[in-house]
């Protein structure tokens, strides 16, 4: 008995041993947008099933951005899991910088992830990060303020439909501003926008001969445009928003419409969070008939850097974080329209998300941009919203650096566009283009 007592014991210790060796704490870098906020309250789902605790660094978009890239670039293990987009994914992979995903288990159903998503995350066929959620842009609007103007917003309307609108909706002397616009300066913030837009008015950053173009008229037209608009019916201190402030202004009522990424639908029409939730419409992204829209293809997705030693712990986070049963988790405690939107195909085949008010102008949105094919006129590079090099992140924060101080006044549109023109041809010359 007392043989069987000692056995039983050491088999118990050994389980333990090996249960809590197996146990891991990995640390995820992530952006503070409202999905991954309502993910870090959910850890704890996570932990249960798997006994792995998770350590969150949380940072703005810009920051992010750049504390992620240091880290991967040298290999550094600061983050076991790491937020990314599509832009860097690809880039990255090529560097050896990610380990791949597609080993992820049968039952994660890799099949079953959008085709744009999936693409804009692979490489050579390999998935390098799992779309957390995924999203376009579109024209958020105000029902009562649009009726009140008298007019009606069409599904796909014009720039020139959108920008009257604005003006007529704008009412500075009760802080209702018609419409509300990143200007703060960073290649995924502002230049996301201003990118997307230019694809619309027929602009481009590059000939075929990888020549800067922002001495083109389109450029011209496509910034003094954006800058009319929001000195007319934009809101103070614009040069400083980025999509977290205009989301904190659009839920405070004071925006006539906003165009910004598709995902930020669940969180303009939540009671508890926005004041006019139930005044809420979309449409897709202004166009000028040239038959590219205004709008962006984009991914926040997990990814693991290839300087982490905690690979399977990694691995078992983002099948948890970006899977079916994670959405339906979110489903049953915030109802299905705070669910992640636009990263897998059975999400948009379920009929309870068919009725949330949003779901199809954001597939419908995601599928209208076209990121090998962005642009009126060819191009050499591929994205709509970025351009799938290497260079582009820095050279476009100091695009933006330029855009924005034109939108604080600080210089004129084409100040900011020669300026734009010298260091984006400066630093493509550098680079050997």
């Amino acid at each position: 008995m007392q043989i069987k007592s000692s056995v039983a014991i050491a088999g118990m210790l050994a389980f333990a041993t090996a249960t809590s060796a197996f146990a891991e704490t990995i640390t995820v870098a992530t952006v503070n947008n409202g999905d991954m906020i309502r993910m870090q309250g959910l850890t704890e789902e996570f932990t249960a099933k798997t006994g792995h605790k998770v350590e969150w660094v949380t940072l703005e978009e810009n920051v992010l951005r750049q504390r992620v890239t240091q880290d991967v670039a040298a290999k550094g293990g600061q983050f076991d899991v790491m937020t990314i987009g599509m832009y860097e994914t690809p880039i990255w992979a090529k560097q050896g910088w990610l380990l791949s995903l597609n080993d992820l288990p049968a039952s994660y159903d890799i099949d079953d992830i959008l085709p744009a998503m999936r693409g804009g995350l692979s490489l050579d066929g390999q998935l390098y990060a799992a779309p957390f959620y995924g999203e376009s842009s579109m024209i958020m609007y105000r029902t009562d303020l649009m009726s009140k103007a008298g007019l009606e917003m069409p599904d796909a309307p014009t720039w020139d439909f959108v920008a009257d609108a604005a003006r007529k909706m704008t009412d500075k002397d009760n802080e209702i501003y018609g419409i509300c616009l990143r200007g703060k300066a960073g290649w995924g913030e502002n230049m996301a926008f201003l990118t997307a837009t230019a694809n619309s008015f027929g602009a481009r950053w590059f000939d075929e001969d990888w020549k800067p173009q922002f001495d083109s008229p389109e450029w011209k037209t496509t910034l003094t445009f954006y800058l009319d608009l929001m000195t007319d019916a934009g809101p103070p201190g614009a040069s400083t928003n980025g999509f977290n402030e205009n989301l904190s202004l659009f839920q405070q009522g004071k925006c006539g419409m906003w165009i910004d990424a598709t995902v930020a639908a669940s969180f303009v029409t939540n009671p508890k969070d926005s004041t006019v939730a139930d005044k809420v419409s979309f449409a897709l992204a202004p166009d000028t008939g040239m038959g590219k829209r205004g709008n962006w293809l984009w991914a926040w997705a997990l990814a693991i850097p290839a300087g982490t030693q905690k690979e399977a712990a990694a691995k078992e986070f983002i099948q948890w974080a970006t899977s079916k049963d994670y959405l339906a988790l979110v489903a049953s405690k915030e109802g299905w329209a705070n669910v992640p939107p636009g990263s897998r195909k059975s999400l948009y085949e379920n009929p309870d998300y068919a009725k949330v008010p949003f779901a199809k102008m954001t597939l419908d949105s995601i599928n209208s941009a076209d990121p090998t094919n962005p642009t009126v006129k060819p191009v050499p590079y591929i994205g709509v919203q970025f351009v799938a090099i290497p260079e582009f992140a820095g050279i476009a924060t100091q695009v933006g650096q330029e855009f924005s101080a034109a939108l604080a006044g600080q210089q004129t549109a084409d100040e900011a566009l020669a300026k734009a023109q010298a260091l984006t041809a400066e630093e493509m010359e550098a680079a050997g283009y």
